[in-house]
C-alpha cells in the first residue's frame, strides 16, 4: 500500500474524528435543552408517524448511543437509550429525523428506494473491493490479469462511493421533513427548534466526509491502475 492511501486514510480519518467529536458534543448540548412539552424522543416519534397517516411502523429503543436508524424490512424506528425516554432538543431532533425515513418509506421516496436497492450490493462489495484492487496491483496493473482483477476491484468500490453520495439526499431529505414537521406542529420553542436544527446539520456532515472520503480513495485508487497502463 503506497504513502499516497495513508495519507487520504490518515485524513480523512482524522476530519472523521473531529466531526464525530463536534457531533457528540452538539448532541450532549443540546440534550441539557429540555422540552417545554415535556414529550420523550419516543412519543414525538410516534406523534410523527400519526400525523403522516403512518400506522403500521413500530417504535423500538435499541441499546448504544448515536445508534438510532430507521429499519425499512421491519419497519421499525430504533431509537437509542439517549433519545428514546430523553425530553430535550436533541432527543427530538433525531427521533423525528428517524421518522424521516420512515415517511420517505410510506411515500415511496426514490433516492431512499435507490439506497435499499444498492444496499445487498455493496454489503458484500465492500468488504472486498480495496484486498481485490490491490490484488490487481500486486499482480501488475500493466498486465492483463492484474489490470482486470484491479478494474473489477475498483467497480466494486465504486459502488460503495455511489452508496455513499446516493445517502445524502436521503439523510439531509429526512432532516427538512423532521425540521418541517417540527416547525410546522409547533413542538419546540425557538430555542428548543434551533437546537435540533443544529443537531441534524453536524450529524448530515458526517454522511458529507464520508461520501469525499469515499471519492478521493476511489481516485486514488484509479490513478494507481490506470497509471499502471502508461
Amino acid at each position: 500500500m503506497g504513502i499516497g492511501y495513508w495519507i487520504i486514510i490518515g485524513g480523512i480519518g482524522l476530519i472523521s474524528m473531529l466531526v464525530s467529536s463536534k457531533l457528540k458534543s452538539k448532541f450532549k448540548h443540546y440534550s441539557k435543552v429540555h422540552l417545554r412539552n415535556g414529550m420523550s424522543g419516543a412519543e414525538i416519534a410516534r406523534k410523527m408517524l400519526q400525523d403522516n397517516g403512518i400506522n403500521d411502523v413500530e417504535v423500538i429503543s435499541t441499546p448504544g448511543m448515536l445508534t438510532d436508524h430507521y429499519n425499512p424490512a421491519k419497519k421499525t424506528v430504533n431509537l437509542s437509550e439517549g433519545v428514546y425516554n430523553q425530553r430535550n432538543a436533541a432527543a427530538a431532533a433525531v427521533a423525528a429525523h428517524e421518522c424521516g425515513h420512515a415517511v420517505q418509506h410510506a411515500k415511496g421516496y426514490e433516492w431512499l428506494q435507490m439506497r435499499s436497492k444498492l444496499v445487498p450490493v455493496v454489503s458484500v462489495a465492500s468488504g472486498m473491493s480495496v484486498w481485490v484492487i490491490f490484488g490487481g496491483l500486486v499482480l501488475g496493473a500493466a498486465s492483463g490479469l492484474g489490470y482486470t482483477v484491479a478494474v473489477i476491484g475498483l467497480i466494486m468500490f465504486a459502488m460503495g462511493t455511489l452508496f455513499s453520495f446516493v445517502t445524502l439526499p436521503v439523510e439531509y431529505d429526512a432532516s427538512n421533513r423532521a425540521l418541517a414537521w417540527l416547525k410546522n406542529r409547533n413542538m419546540l420553542s425557538q430555542e428548543e427548534y434551533s437546537g435540533a436544527e443544529d443537531s441534524l446539520k453536524w450529524a448530515a456532515r458526517t454522511y458529507v466526509v464520508a461520501a469525499i472520503g469515499s471519492l478521493a480513495t476511489l481516485l486514488y485508487f484509479a490513478l494507481r491502475v490506470f497509471g499502471g497502463r502508461n
